[in-house]
């Protein structure tokens, strides 16, 4: 879908559409990228923090295995870096921990940060998000949301363990990611929900949480309302080879002068 709709709202002023309007298909690498494990601004894994994650991690993993590494990297994030509303996308993952606060987009930053540090190689998959995904939790207060919002969504290269998969076609993996790659998504099992109810993104399970109980689909590759988002993707731009790349070429959601005033607010409101 076109991203042209964006200018419906008064809140166009806000936010860096004018550089993804004027991105044509062959300015965004739409192939699959290689992904990597070095560090990156972002992805700042050989901070102390970082690295005390991910002893952590193996310890309560009782394992070297990867999956189940960050299976445990995943839990401890979950319990103790609480859910806010933080806005400014390029905070490295050792400032998030430090803080003990973060966004979805910026947890999962962190839990990318420990697979890279653990030799599993990460990408991203840069998805434009219709603002109707985050009404429920803003509630009367979704006016002041733009009309879509970019989404950095992981995968993580764990090839000798992905899921199998019997609706993805074309050559994808149970990530729907191409063969080797899992999305983050399916971190603790395949597409659908392991227990409770469909996934809503409302209370206390983010996307983030999400990963831990309802595994879901991007894709629409299973056409089930429970896990299925598909239909709130207008834009798919491809992947990348980590997320400081797909920001600087696509621009975060609120241009720089509206973050420096309303990050240091929203990333004290609880999501």
């Amino acid at each position: 879908m076109s991203t042209a709709s964006t200018c419906a709202r008064p809140t166009i002023m806000l936010t860096p559409w004018c550089r993804r309007l004027m991105l044509s298909d062959e300015d965004v690498p739409r192939a699959a990228a290689d992904g990597s494990t070095a560090p990156t601004p972002i992805l700042d894994h050989r901070s102390a923090a970082v690295t005390t994650l991910v002893g952590r991690s193996r310890d309560a993993a009782v394992s070297t295995d990867p999956r189940t590494v960050l299976q445990a990297a995943h839990r401890i994030i979950a319990t103790e870096i609480s859910p806010v509303y933080a806005l400014d996308e390029t905070v490295p993952a050792s400032r998030i921990i430090a803080r003990g606060t973060g966004s979805c987009s910026q947890r999962l930053a962190v839990l990318e940060s420990v697979a890279r540090a653990i030799g599993v190689r990460t990408r991203v998959r840069a998805l434009l998000i219709d603002a109707s995904f985050w009404y429920d939790r803003f509630g009367p207060a979704r006016w002041v949301l733009p009309d879509a919002m970019l989404l950095v969504w992981p995968e993580l290269e764990l090839a000798s363990q992905r899921y199998a998969d019997t609706t993805a076609g074309n050559g994808a993996d149970a990530g729907g990611s191409g063969a080797g790659w899992t999305s983050a998504a399916e971190l603790f099992g395949p597409i659908g929900c392991r227990g409770g109810a469909a996934f809503t993104n409302t209370g206390s399970e983010t996307l983030f949480e999400a990963a831990g109980r309802c595994a879901i689909d991007w894709d629409g590759r299973t056409d089930e309302p429970d896990f299925d988002l598909s239909d709130f993707v207008r834009h798919d731009y491809g992947r990348f080879t980590d997320r400081d790349e797909a920001f600087a070429l696509l621009g975060q959601t609120l241009c720089a002068p509206s973050r420096r005033i309303a990050d240091p607010v929203m990333r004290r409101v609880s999501a």
